[in-house]
């Protein structure tokens, strides 16, 4: 199973350019299930139905409940932003957290959940994207907590473990990443572990997924991995185990980047 997470960058920047850029990149890589944040709907149409559409795949959609900011940025009031699931599997269910902020960060981040029906199980699938400022890692540390269990509550019995994804704007070894992970503190939710799937990774492969290399992002910005991939301990005969992963989308496309963030591709166990 071929996983993505990847923050779009919603209509920030030559936003149809990128649009095109972002389906290459996609199509490249001919993923089974993508997470994606900043996701743009404006004017009937939604960026992450075209692509499921263009790719073929199942797409949930989950917009924010409170996009305000975000379209003062812009100055256009009609284009709403939110988190989606791209799937190979239809999705049976699926549920929608709005995340905790205080009302000086609260711009209407939330997690989506989609429950993805494969042949042979089902996969309790989420993306999320936090809180961005800096300062902000005692409230990504609410977060973090609400999504934990969220997750409890959706994992559901099956044997595929739970995968989460998402745009975290957390380092790897800051508070709110340890706390979800719950293995190198106390986890969020008692007993429940979510391993960083880029404990897998090879050492001396690229991992930064926000870059000053990418024109987009400030050039006095650090190199530093925010967007992860968490999965469950591997369900029966290695379900779920994590094969390999590293970055996409790191690239400019025929010129043009595709975001302002590099995705992260993870291949598991299973179907």
């Amino acid at each position: 199973m071929r996983v993505v997470t990847w923050n779009l960058w919603w209509r920030f920047g030559p936003w149809a350019e990128r649009q095109k850029a972002i389906l290459a990149t996609l199509r490249e890589l001919r993923p089974d299930v993508v997470g994606l944040q900043e996701v743009w709907d404006a004017d009937g149409e939604n960026l992450a139905e075209w692509l499921a559409g263009e790719l073929g795949l199942h797409c949930a959609w989950a917009p924010s409940h409170a996009p305000e900011r975000w379209q003062r940025r812009i100055g256009d009031e009609r284009v709403g932003i939110g988190n989606a699931v791209l799937s190979r599997w239809p999705v049976t269910e699926q549920d929608v957290l709005p995340l905790p902020a205080p009302a000086d960060v609260d711009d209407g981040r939330l997690a989506l959940h989609a429950r993805l029906a494969t042949p042979a199980y089902e996969v309790p699938f989420f993306t999320t994207h936090l809180t961005s400022a800096l300062h902000a890692s005692a409230t990504r540390c609410r977060q973090v907590t609400a999504l934990a269990g969220f997750v409890a509550e959706h994992r559901g019995d099956t044997p595929f473990p739970p995968v989460v994804t998402g745009d975290f704007n957390a380092w790897p070894d800051s508070d709110e990443i340890r706390l979800f992970g719950g293995y190198k503190t106390a986890p969020a939710v008692p007993r429940q572990s979510l391993i960083d799937a880029w404990e897998y990774a090879d050492p001396a492969a690229p991992s930064s997924t926000w870059d000053p290399a990418n024109p987009y992002v400030g050039r006095r910005d650090p190199a530093v991995r925010i967007d992860y991939i968490h999965i469950g301990p591997p369900g029966p005969d290695g379900l779920g185990h994590v094969q390999g992963i590293r970055r996409a989308g790191d690239a400019p496309v025929d010129g043009v980047w595709p975001s302002d963030h590099a995705a992260v591709v993870a291949d598991l166990a299973g179907t």
